[in-house]
């Protein structure tokens, strides 16, 4: 059992992207690390730091429940979005680290379901 991630536009061909409930949280947890910050120390995911002492616009997604919570905007998606592409760009190597190309293969894969999510404006559905 797993995660996707898809717009909700109602076409079962829309572009998606998915996870194990696992390799979400080290996604995210890649993707903190990227914003300066450690996951586990934020609330919900262990800590007690709260979301509003760090300043990213990857707070919607890092810090939404895997199930149960309101989808993203398309407006959430699109403030998301350069900071999203800005991390790939900034994550660009070899290929001989295999996690580090999954978790950019992965970015890649959400900036597409987003920037469908923008076109389409549906919202972006954890499902």
């Amino acid at each position: 059992m797993g995660l996707v991630l898809f717009p909700g536009d109602g076409d079962v061909t829309s572009p998606d992207v998915s996870w194990s409930y696992t390799g979400f949280n080290r996604f995210r947890e890649w993707l903190a690390r990227a914003e300066g910050f450690a996951l586990d120390e934020m609330r919900g995911f262990g800590g007690d730091r709260p979301w509003s002492s760090v300043s990213t616009t990857l707070a919607p997604l890092l810090d939404h429940p895997d199930d149960g919570a309101p989808d993203l905007t398309p407006g959430q998606c699109a403030a998301m979005l350069p900071r999203l592409e800005a991390i790939i760009d900034q994550r660009q190597h070899d290929g001989s680290d295999p996690v580090l190309q999954r978790h950019t293969d992965d970015a890649r894969q959400l900036v597409a379901v987003m920037r469908f999510c923008m076109a389409k404006d549906a919202e972006l559905i954890f499902g």
